[in-house]
């Protein structure tokens, strides 16, 4: 079978960047590759490397990131590279949100087949939207294909429901073999740190986390919980922990992947405390999931409750409620034997749903549809 070249655009890429739709990206070219499609990513740096970045499964192509404004970057060198990378390309796989890309694509119309994985409604940038509407528009009116994360979010997007006869819906996968092995000493260092049972949080500390309210919501008690990541409001978050006099919450900082592994099969639960919009799936909780921990989320329309079923692998809590939070972590903790049983629910939930290779196989297949109907 001949291979399928895949050109995926996106403002940030590993191995200079880490976040939620990178981790995407990098999971699916590497799974994909497996399944014969050769992955090639455009993306921006302010200081681009002259020769493409091997990576597992895919190449990635730096162009000059000139200006930075509202979360996008912007780069002259881009429309000829992009061109140039096209060119090769069976496909085009774009990232949204990223308006830059947008542009791209208007500005230089490939006549290649489209597809649009669309992670995020716009939620921060209202003002700026305005002035972007009818870029977007025309984008998403001439893409071939749409791909949304879950169920949950393409019904409760407006603008994924304009589009609804070309949205497909391939849930988000992770690779189960990556979480079952446990570095032995980072199990230990972490056990000796955190010696009380805790639930832990993994992720950026982003304004949407939620973060401060889980601070309230352990205020006064005894519920332990450890925060793991950087970025974003952590200052603001440890000035909110010393005025609240709280000693039952740990900063652990930034963790790598065997620590990651070790601090996840070592928490009693998750807490996944978006409360806003802007978190449209939540890979984290994906990472708890497969490892059986029970997990508490909040309803804000998303991915988030698709991963976590209510009250089957997890709990599902009102946004920004801190006496809910605090009400939902008691309970686990008071039911260990639900606290457990959701946990099964949620490794049996997450092998059959989201798994890096069904994720791949999923797309593999529309790329097929979409080069079987431009033929």
């Amino acid at each position: 079978m001949a291979k399928i070249n895949i050109l995926h655009v996106y403002k940030t890429s590993m191995p200079a960047s880490y976040g939620g739709v990178e981790s995407f990206i990098d999971t699916l070219c590497k799974q994909s590759s497996k399944l014969g499609v050769k992955n090639t990513v455009l993306t921006l740096h302010p200081k681009p490397l002259k020769q493409p970045i091997e990576m597992d499964g895919y190449s990635v192509h730096q162009a000059k990131q000139n200006l930075f404004l509202a979360s996008t970057g912007f780069s002259a060198s881009a429309f000829s590279k992009f061109k140039r990378l096209s060119n090769d390309a069976d496909i085009i796989h774009y990232h949204f949100p990223n308006p830059f890309a947008d542009m791209l694509h208007v500005a230089c119309r490939p006549k290649k087949p489209s597809i649009v994985t669309y992670h995020s409604d716009i939620i921060k940038q209202k003002q700026l939207l305005h002035i972007y509407r009818p870029l977007k528009k025309w984008f998403l009116n001439s893409v071939h294909q749409i791909v949304a994360t879950s169920p949950n979010y393409f019904v409760s997007s407006d603008v994924l429901q304009r589009y609804a006869d070309k949205v497909s819906v391939i849930p988000i996968g992770i690779d189960p073999k990556a979480y079952e092995t446990v570095d032995s000493e980072r199990l230990d260092f972490w056990r000796s740190r955190l010696s009380k049972p805790f639930f832990l949080f993994i992720g950026a500390m982003r304004y949407y986390k939620g973060l401060h309210i889980a601070l309230e919501a352990i205020a006064g008690t005894e519920i332990q919980i450890a925060i793991a990541g950087i970025n974003g409001i952590e200052k603001d978050l440890k000035a909110q922990a010393s005025s609240l006099q709280l000693k039952n919450v740990d900063f652990l900082g930034f963790v790598g992947d065997e620590d990651k592994v070790a601090l996840l099969h070592l928490c009693y639960g998750f807490i996944f405390p978006s409360h806003l919009r802007s978190e449209a799936f939540g890979i984290s909780l994906l990472e708890a999931a497969i490892v059986g921990k029970p997990m508490i989320s909040c309803e804000i329309g998303t991915g988030t409750t698709f991963v976590n079923s209510a009250n089957e692998t997890g709990l599902v809590i009102n946004p920004g409620s801190a006496p809910e939070l605090r009400e939902a972590m008691q309970f686990l903790i008071d039911n260990p034997k639900v606290a457990a049983n959701m946990g099964k629910n949620a490794k049996k939930r997450s092998l059959e749903l989201f798994t890096a290779d069904q994720q791949a196989k999923s797309y593999h297949d529309l790329y097929q549809k979409m080069l079987n109907s431009n033929h």
